[in-house]
């Protein structure tokens, strides 16, 4: 089911009138809305099961199913119960219009209506939908947030206490080995943990837009180098083959840290899912006014379910590497924000068991 919430609103009016439905389409119609008419109220549950209205206009007195009914029905489908339904009624008794909102309407025109009265209360009930969607995902997002503060966080910390509290309480009874075993848990322990701190300043610094993007003449080749330089030792634990094929001629106008943030959590995410042995390539494709860029696997791909998760912070995917690296899904949303604020789109093409190729576009140097 489609909801054009972030697109051009529409709005199913219901009415058994057909001169009403023509009156308040034109309307709604030159107030450049998406207008569907329809004459009864069984037609009115159809076509919003078809595809979800941003708000209906609904009339009380109809033949087959009356306007309280049809917003019963409404309210009872979790699908469509957030849809705002305005009665507009010739019907003006307080008892009518009391029933109308007690059967879930958020408002009541009365017969004859203006013109005017019309449209500003549709546009109110828009901005009213739109700001509970938006608080909707605000909520979700800090209920990620400090969801990732609260575990992702306290589980490496109490690692790197465990590790710590033994090298103390036994440092004279271990030999150099067990010794530097334990150090170098702590180490990598530490740097998974500074990663995922930076993804949370960052994305952090995004939400409270005080990001400051500096966009700037890039040399592609140049950028890619450095991170498979800075992925070097990582790649290395794993025997994975990372290289690139990029010429030295493709230049991107883009922000220096947006992008270097997006090709280190990619390939960071690519050396998690490749199996030892694998190899990483690094492309990109030039477009008339972008260019694509490519990080390609050979690992253990995504399942199709799994796919449809990836980018969204309330879902994210929490999987764990070909050698157990734990991850929380939050650079992956990451670089979906940077790449959008940038103006680009970032996607996934990944087959089981063949591996992915994470792909994202940002604008190329004219």
């Amino acid at each position: 089911m489609n909801d054009s919430f972030h697109d051009t609103p529409n709005i199913l009016i219901v009415d058994d009138i057909p001169a009403n439905l023509k009156l308040l389409g034109a309307i709604l119609k030159n107030e450049g809305y998406k207008v569907r008419p329809v004459p009864s109220g069984s037609l009115a549950l159809q076509a919003a099961e078809k595809e979800k209205p941003s708000l209906i206009l609904l009339d009380i007195m109809m033949p087959d199913m009356n306007g309280y009914e049809v917003c019963e029905k409404l309210k009872e489908n979790p699908e469509l119960s957030d849809i705002p339904v305005i009665f507009i009624s010739a019907l003006n008794d307080t008892s009518d219009i009391v029933k109308a909102l007690t059967s879930g309407g958020v408002d009541f025109i009365t017969k004859p209506f203006q013109a005017e009265e019309v449209k500003a209360r549709v546009s109110t009930h828009l901005k009213l939908r739109q700001q509970s969607k938006e608080l909707e995902e605000l909520n979700s997002t800090k209920d990620k947030f400090f969801s990732i503060i609260a575990h992702d966080l306290r589980n490496p910390f109490s690692v790197l206490l465990g590790m710590s509290d033994l090298l103390l309480s036994n440092y004279d009874s271990y030999d150099d080995e067990t010794r530097l075993e334990l150090i170098s848990i702590q180490n990598e322990t530490t740097k998974q943990t500074f990663k995922l701190l930076e993804n949370l300043l960052e994305w952090a610094k995004i939400q409270r837009s005080s990001f400051d993007f500096v966009k700037q003449k890039l040399n592609l080749k140049e950028l890619v180098e450095l991170n498979i330089a800075h992925h070097k030792e990582i790649s290395k634990q794993k025997e994975i083959a990372l290289t690139h094929s990029i010429n030295d001629t493709i230049s991107i106008q883009t922000d220096s840290n947006m992008v270097q943030t997006v090709l280190r959590n990619l390939i960071m995410n690519a050396i998690k899912f490749s199996n030892i042995g694998g190899s990483i390539v690094i492309s990109a494709r030039e477009e008339e006014e972008f260019i694509e860029i490519s990080i390609t696997d050979n690992g253990v791909g995504i399942s199709p379910e799994n796919l449809q998760k990836l980018f969204k912070i309330e879902n994210s995917i929490t999987t764990k590497g070909t050698a157990n690296e734990k991850g929380t899904g939050l650079g992956l949303m990451l670089c979906k924000e940077f790449v959008e604020k940038q103006g680009g789109r970032i996607w996934v093409e990944s087959e089981m068991g063949k591996g992915s190729s994470f792909k994202f576009t940002t604008p190329k140097s004219l």
